[in-house]
């Protein structure tokens, strides 16, 4: 069944989503606050439901699925098209970096393009969360550690990229990342057939099917956690299909009040519009694992 982690009433918590026919419905869950360490696979599946206290996800502020990971692991050139439309060689090894909790936002908000940058790029993605430690883990054990899917948008600055070799300077902006808006069961998704697409104002730009992954899952988990032991609510993103805007002729940025929309059969859809954020010398803000967490204005 999918979960989500959310805002109502000044309160953060879990919930069950329930698919009705008036819509979409969480049943808040006693004692957890978030998707994360706290909730490995066992406690997200045995807490009490609160039937009682159920709200339209229309009257919740939907947070990042996981709004305070340990670790987000992210995977580079892992379609073939995304390869071949990079000019480069099929890696051997997954090409790995990471971001920070702060650069997630949740499905609906607003993705904060940065001032510094005039080339702001898409990037949809499967993202994996853990849901039992590990380390070491054999692929062929892989699965049990997977508390389920959700669905990312893996905003890249490319002139910032491709300053260095490094790509962490173009991947981890403060608000850029979409991830959301429900936590999947592995059982209720089928990797092997699903359809990853991404619209920007509409236009269809990115369309793979989910098979096209060079390292699959149990790979990419098994790589990971022979160097770095693997916890509940941490997030793997899996990679993106050819179609990145840095790449069209014309060249495709994300602008002021553009809109982008990530869908993955079976796991979901976030939509987020993109705002420009204004240049503040001198500014500072408070840390973004205080307050709500993940929450835009």
């Amino acid at each position: 069944m999918p979960y989500a982690s959310y805002l109502h009433g000044g309160r953060r918590r879990v919930g069950r989503v329930e698919h009705r026919s008036d819509g979409d419905h969480l049943v808040p869950l006693l004692g957890l606050v978030e998707i994360g360490r706290d909730t490995p696979t066992e406690v997200l599946a045995g807490a009490p439901e609160l039937r009682r206290e159920s709200v339209p996800v229309g009257q919740v502020h939907l947070l990042p699925v996981v709004p305070a990971p340990d670790k987000i692991i992210c995977v580079g050139l892992n379609y073939h098209t995304h390869v071949e439309e990079s000019r480069r060689d099929l890696p051997a090894y997954p090409v790995l970096f990471t971001k920070f909790a702060s650069s997630l936002v949740g499905a609906h908000d607003e993705i904060v393009a940065p001032p510094e940058s005039a080339q702001v790029d898409y990037e949809g993605e499967l993202a994996v969360v853990i849901g039992r430690a590990g380390r070491r883990i054999p692929r062929e054990r892989a699965a049990e550690h997977i508390l389920g899917y959700t669905v990312a948008n893996d905003v890249t600055m490319r002139d910032h990229q491709y300053r260095s070799h490094q790509w962490l300077q173009g991947k981890a902006w403060e608000r850029s990342t979409p991830v959301g808006p429900y936590l999947a069961g592995p059982g209720e998704v089928d990797v092997a057939a699903a359809r990853i697409r991404t619209e920007v104002n509409g236009a269809i730009l990115q369309d793979a099917s989910l098979v096209s992954l060079i390292f699959d899952i149990p790979t990419l988990i098994a790589t990971i956690s022979e160097f770095t032991t693997v916890l509940p609510g941490d997030l793997i993103l899996t990679g993106t299909p050819g179609g990145v805007g840095f790449r069209r002729d014309p060249q495709v940025f994300l602008e002021d009040g553009t809109t982008v929309t990530v869908t993955i059969e079976g796991v979901g859809s976030l939509s987020n519009r993109v705002r420009r954020e204004a240049a503040t010398a001198g500014a500072s803000t408070s840390p973004a694992g205080s307050g709500d967490r993940g929450r835009t204005a």
